[in-house]
């Protein structure tokens, strides 16, 4: 395995002690997400544990591990959408091309502007057409829109999600009249009509059949030369098809991280071999 590439090192600029959190991370060019020493909670009990990881810029990386071992966690962290129910915190730091998204003053909202997230369950808003669900982002970041952008943008993001050519004469029909495979491709259209930086897919396919299932991986490896993409999956034949890293967690720990093919293959760790070739999770 090549270590330069995996473990893509990363070094923080000194500053005085009283004000630790003005730290700016120096990043290579390949990365676009440094995870440091990420710790978080749910009223108190621990759900992640230190966790450290760098995710490349313009590559997909896979979360996997078994049910409760903080997947869905980690990815809540990477937008601040963890803290948003009561309870719940974080502690550590997340940098996002240098800065640390957890740094007192930073606008949570604004982040999730950047970190885009598509859920587990296809979400459109039931009493919104199709080109409304797309736009339903920019309207409540009050972006002012007239309709000819409003037209470019609902046609490049459902280009973008694959789904232009099946839903273009019928815009104006209820986002909910789609199939749940087409569904979860519109959530992923609303998701890129903010133009994030990077995606988080939190299992976007548990309720798919394997067709859809097999066109949003399609869609997963055209993303990645416009976006850094997260993908959390209990599938792990979709992640060894539609990822280049992966993480392995296991009871709030990151046990194993790595190129796909290396931690699919030849495992540094007993855990992550015994997971990923189905002895337990």
């Amino acid at each position: 395995m090549d270590n330069a590439r995996t473990a893509q090192a990363a070094s923080i600029v000194p500053v005085p002690a009283s004000k630790p959190r003005e730290a700016r991370l120096i990043v290579t060019d390949a990365e676009k997400l440094k995870v440091v020493d990420l710790s978080a909670f749910y009223r108190g009990k621990v759900a992640l544990r230190n966790i450290n990881l760098n995710i490349a810029a313009n590559q997909v990386t896979a979360i996997i591990g078994p049910s409760g071992c903080g997947k869905s966690t980690l990815v809540r962290c990477l937008n601040r959408m963890h803290e948003v129910q009561s309870g719940n915190h974080a502690e550590g730091q997340v940098w996002l091309d240098g800065e640390d998204i957890y740094a007192p003053g930073v606008d949570p909202v604004q982040i999730r502007r950047r970190i885009g997230m598509v859920f587990q369950k296809a979400t459109p808003f039931p009493t919104m057409s199709i080109e409304d669900n797309v736009t339903a982002g920019l309207r409540l970041n009050n972006r002012r829109m007239g309709r000819a952008e409003r037209d470019r943008i609902v046609e490049r993001s459902l280009r973008q999600a694959a789904l232009w050519d099946e839903v273009k004469d019928k815009l104006r029909d209820p986002g909910i009249s789609l199939s749940g495979g087409q569904q979860q491709r519109l959530c992923i259209a609303r998701a890129l009509a903010v133009e994030p930086e990077v995606l988080l897919m939190d299992e976007p396919c548990s309720a798919l059949d394997p067709i859809s299932t097999a066109r949003i991986e399609e869609l997963i490896v055209e993303l990645k030369a416009s976006y850094t993409i997260v993908l959390v999956t209990h599938n792990m034949q979709q992640a060894a098809r539609a990822s280049d890293y992966t993480a392995f967690l296991l009871n709030g720990d990151l046990i194993e991280f790595g190129e796909t093919n290396q931690i699919f293959t030849n495992p540094s760790r007993r855990e992550t071999e015994e997971y990923i070739t189905g002895r337990f999770g």
